[in-house]
């Protein structure tokens, strides 16, 4: 099969190498896909530019893909023969072989069905930014009915996150640094939306909650906005972090978090809890089977243009997910 690897750790246009590598088979309790596309999450770059360092001598990147199962192994349950699917964590918990490639094989616990509406470009955008999302959102119980913040209200995290805790009856107030997507974030069902650039955030949500505070806050940035998170989250509240880039190791004042009953939960998909990532399947499907959804994919690249796919999402700015397609 074609598919696009690396050996060593550096930039995208000196590492990858597109060639040919032996199709997997379907080992037990697996299924192996056919890939019709690959998304390219910042993940996905930071593993391959490292650290951290690698785990294996050989790595086919990316994570997330979208396909059909052409092969079910001994233990997997053959229903899944023929199926339309997207997957997230292809390459990660034990396994070199990413989705940037013809083929993967992987756990059937990482398979979701893909309704014939949604192509398999917008399946490949589910994954890793869906499953974190849904974790995020839902993590501190039910948001019915509650205020939730979705800080990044339109990026490929945050934009889900939006959707999802709409769509499970939640009043969602969103950040963004544009008017562009503030747009973005209204359409994917956010009913206040706050340019942070040019409004101080704690402030108007404070005013949107008549001084109450947010039930709950999906964090693209713990540490960048702490203090804010701290001013306009109330009291029994609760932050749920998936990134903290704008301060990689933030002092925490834990006797206000005590004070207050906050509750500040952390992520990374590959340790949350099997019970709970199959009702993050099992509600995207859900939710993407519903009218109104918006699976945004921000650039196509066929696969031997893989490097070049990296270099995009590592330029920022995209809105949704970079794509990479096998061209058969």
């Amino acid at each position: 099969m074609r598919a696009v690897w690396y050996d060593r750790q550096g930039a995208a246009d000196e590492i990858l190498v597109c060639g040919e590598l032996p199709t997997p088979e379907a080992g037990h309790g697996e299924v192996r896909v056919r890939l019709e596309a690959s998304g390219v999450n910042p993940s996905d770059t930071y593993r391959r530019r490292g650290p951290p360092a690698m785990e294996y001598q050989r790595v086919v990147t990316n994570s997330d893909g979208a396909g059909v199962v052409d092969q079910v192994g001994p233990g997997a349950p053959e229903h899944w023969l023929g199926k339309r699917i997207w997957l997230y964590n292809g390459q990660r918990n034990g396994r070199w072989q990413g989705t940037a490639a013809e083929f993967i094989a992987l756990s059937s616990d990482l398979v979701t069905e893909l309704p014939d509406h949604v192509s398999f470009a917008e399946g490949a955008t589910l994954g890793v930014p869906g499953m974190t999302a849904h974790r995020c959102v839902f993590v501190a119980g039910p948001v019915q009915g509650k205020t939730l913040l979705v800080t990044g209200g339109a990026g490929a995290v945050g934009h889900y996150a939006v959707q999802l805790a709409t769509w499970a009856g939640a009043r969602v107030i969103a950040t963004v640094s544009s008017a562009e997507k503030a747009e973005r974030a209204r359409a994917g069902g956010a009913a206040h939306v706050i340019d942070y650039r040019r409004e101080d955030v704690a402030a108007r949500i404070l005013d949107i909650t008549g001084g109450i505070g947010v039930d709950h806050i999906v964090e693209v940035d713990f540490g960048g906005n702490l203090a804010a998170a701290l001013r306009c989250v109330r009291v029994n509240g609760s932050i749920a972090v998936y990134a903290t880039n704008g301060d990689r190791e933030p002092r925490v004042p834990m006797r206000e978090l005590m004070q207050r009953n906050l509750a500040v939960y952390s992520m990374s998909l590959a340790g949350v809890p099997h019970a709970d990532r199959r009702r993050a399947q099992s509600d995207i499907a859900g939710w993407t089977a519903s009218p109104g959804r918006i699976l945004s994919v921000a650039a196509r690249f066929p696969l031997f243009e893989t490097a070049a796919a990296h270099q995009e999402v590592e330029r920022g700015g995209k809105v949704g997910t970079v794509i990479v397609e096998p061209q058969r």
